[in-house]
């Protein structure tokens, strides 16, 4: 292993880009993202994220203002769409692979460390999707790995301007992709390695404490930027939305609104496919280093950075297996590390022909996954034909409306059909609406609970869902 970057910069390639856009928006949050990303293109307005026609505040915008800038460039596409979150995740695998070699750690355990975090079967399947979760997986890593650098003892007589330069560039990222969180995800990890190596050392130093803190401050310039150009369109109910409601409520549970409520124990139970193929590894990696942690802090700092992001999701309200994301890199060393004990009574021939062989079947089972069974998807879960109906009674004279959308159906329409339509939220709306002229039509996903009868022109199934095309 000769020239493992470029290899390992080819391998990322193509799992995160090989038939990126060969299969239409799918889920939830891709049609959401993906609709007030062409909103925010469609209406040039970049400082207010829109959905429904209404400020949609639940984040700050760098995801969606990546997305519409590829819109821009790119075109209406669902390749373009998902570039921001492909590269975030290559970056990330390229990150870590250089940041363990300025750790010392050899060439082929950084290589391996920063394939499995690519072959991830969660963190793969999300880089190549619509959102938010890669950028702040991107910065959250960034953030951590050039504050382990900065604080690392070896790097204690040098300079390390650079290093906490990249922390806040990691931290300003993290912001920005996702508020409060992206605070609290390097920021928990951060508390317990500094109160850890306080204990270990039995002596408190300031100065370990105040500059993350004093860069930290240096990283939010760009989010508080953001947040006054919200508060001159929205005054202080626009920023408490983002930073309170949508942050510490979700936290909380005060803002019931929010859903993805699960009890405590929903990552727990989570844990068996968490880290798939490379669990197993991380796990007993977990317990065999748990004796060197405090005479290792390269093990503590990664062990804390699993271990501490974990307990604060655990008694977050909001729970989601994508919000393990930032997770992975940690996990990612922590299996490499146990890989290289398991196999280091192997003759290095040996060695490199098995970790060779295994990461040729993983890799090619992801691009086949890639590029044959994600169209299949489409069949059931593509948006598509529901917007082509959309366009097809544009095209014959038909006003079509939104009636009381959910936001998967909101975000799609918005996106393949590259205009806002119209939305009723209330029955006397869409009576009056139906009433108003023959062949005014609405698109809902429910007949039954309708106050007056109505005639259903069509019926399309997205998922398990029903969506009908009435009129008078």
């Amino acid at each position: 292993m000769t020239r493992p970057a470029p290899l390992l910069l080819l391998l990322a390639g193509l799992l995160f880009f090989v038939a990126l856009g060969n299969h239409e928006l799918q889920g939830s949050t891709e049609a959401r993202v993906a609709g007030i990303a062409m909103a925010m293109h469609l209406d040039n307005d970049w400082v207010v994220p829109r959905l429904f026609g209404e400020p949609f505040l639940e984040k700050p915008p760098l995801s969606l203002w990546l997305d519409a800038g590829a819109i821009r460039l790119f075109g209406a596409s669902t390749g373009a769409v998902r570039l921001a979150s492909a590269f975030a995740g290559l970056f990330s695998v390229m990150l870590l692979y250089a940041m363990l070699r300025r750790f010392g750690r050899p060439k082929p355990l950084a290589f391996c460390a920063a394939l499995m975090l690519a072959t991830m079967a969660s963190y793969w399947s999300n880089v190549r999707g619509v959102g938010e979760d890669a950028l702040l997986s991107l910065g959250v890593t960034l953030a951590l790995l050039a504050f382990y650098q900065a604080t690392r003892p070896e790097a204690q007589h040098t300079s390390n301007m650079g290093s906490w330069l990249l922390f806040s560039a990691g931290m300003a990222i993290a912001t920005l992709s996702k508020g409060v969180l992206g605070l609290a995800m390097p920021g928990i990890v951060i508390f317990a390695y500094l109160a850890c190596i306080g204990l270990l050392d039995k002596r408190v130093q300031p100065g370990q404490w105040l500059r993350p803190g004093v860069f930290t401050l240096v990283a939010l310039v760009p989010l508080c930027i953001w947040l006054v150009f919200l508060y001159q369109r929205g005054g202080m109910q626009a920023v408490g939305e983002v930073l309170w409601t949508n942050s510490v409520g979700r936290f909380s549970g005060s803002f019931v609104e929010a859903g993805h409520y699960e009890p405590i124990y929903y990552y727990l139970a989570k844990l068996p496919e968490a880290f798939l193929p490379w669990n197993i590894l991380v796990y007993l990696g977990l317990w065999h280093f748990r004796k060197r942690l405090a005479s290792n802090r390269y093990l503590l700092f990664f062990s804390l950075w699993l271990v501490a992001q974990f307990t604060l999701l655990t008694f977050a309200s909001s729970k989601r297996t994508v919000y393990l994301m930032s997770l992975t890199p940690a996990a990612a060393v922590l299996a490499t590390e146990y890989g290289a004990v398991l196999l280091g009574r192997l003759s290095e021939r040996l060695r490199r022909r098995l970790i060779a062989g295994v990461f040729t079947l993983v890799i090619a089972c992801y691009l086949g996954a890639a590029i044959w069974y994600a169209p299949k998807a489409d069949r059931r879960e593509s948006f598509v034909p529901l917007t082509n109906q959309v366009q097809a009674l544009q095209a014959q004279g038909h006003t079509v409306v939104l009636y009381q959308p959910n936001e998967r159906v909101a975000g799609a329409t918005v996106f393949y059909t590259m205009r806002n339509l119209p939305i009723l939220q209330s029955p006397a709306q869409l009576r009056t609406y139906l009433d108003a002229k023959p062949g005014n039509v609405a698109l809902l996903d429910r007949i039954e609970e309708l106050p007056t009868p109505v005639t259903p022109l069509q019926k399309i199934t997205v998922g398990s869902r029903p969506y009908y095309f009435v009129e008078q």
